[in-house]
């Protein structure tokens, strides 16, 4: 699943969940959901395709394993903080991640193809030569689970959109220069 559609999926669920407890995003939250949902990413990537210290670009960060310990300390730096409900969402951008490169290995029935979870008790998948982040987006035909993460994209946006934006303010709080309070959008 690409960047943008892992955000996605993060977001509608949070959106979701938040909606069926009456709660509207809070901005900080989805700071924190943004993150997590693409954190396994930004460790496997980098240490598997380019670095080649793991294995694949899915292994360590995308195990079951590591997912734990995430949440462990994500719970105890939330409580740490004042802020326990950030434990939450930041499991639940986690866990989407996995779950969003899971879902078409498990829908096929291809169980091989999430041996990446439970790295590294097992191997992870073998990748093909030359995958990497460029050379999948010259090279990335519009397949329908491409196609289906633009559009969850697309819907994902809309509903960000008419909330409000949530998560920018604080976002442009953190630049040089920023103004917004990090509490409110």
């Amino acid at each position: 699943m690409w960047p943008w559609a892992h955000a996605a999926v993060g977001y509608l669920a949070y959106r979701a969940l938040g909606r069926r407890v009456g709660r509207p995003p809070d901005p900080l939250a989805v700071v924190v959901l943004g993150l997590t949902t693409q954190l396994p990413d930004l460790v496997d990537k980098p240490l598997g395709w380019y670095l080649g210290v793991l294995p694949a670009g899915r292994s360590l960060a995308h195990s079951l394993l590591v997912a734990g310990l995430v949440c462990a300390v994500a719970y105890s730096a939330a409580r740490r903080y004042g802020r326990p409900r950030l434990a939450g969402v930041a499991a639940l951008g986690y866990l989407s991640h996995l779950a969003g490169d899971s879902y078409g290995a498990a829908l096929a029935g291809d169980f091989g193809g999430l041996s990446f979870l439970a790295y590294p008790f097992v191997p992870a998948p073998e990748e093909p030569p030359g995958v990497g982040l460029l050379f999948q987006l010259r090279t990335q035909q519009p397949t329908p689970e491409f196609l289906f993460g633009l559009a969850l994209t697309g819907l994902a946006v809309g509903l960000w959109l008419r909330d409000g934006r949530p998560g920018l303010g604080v976002l442009v709080g953190w630049l040089p220069g920023g103004t917004a309070d990090s509490r409110a959008d």
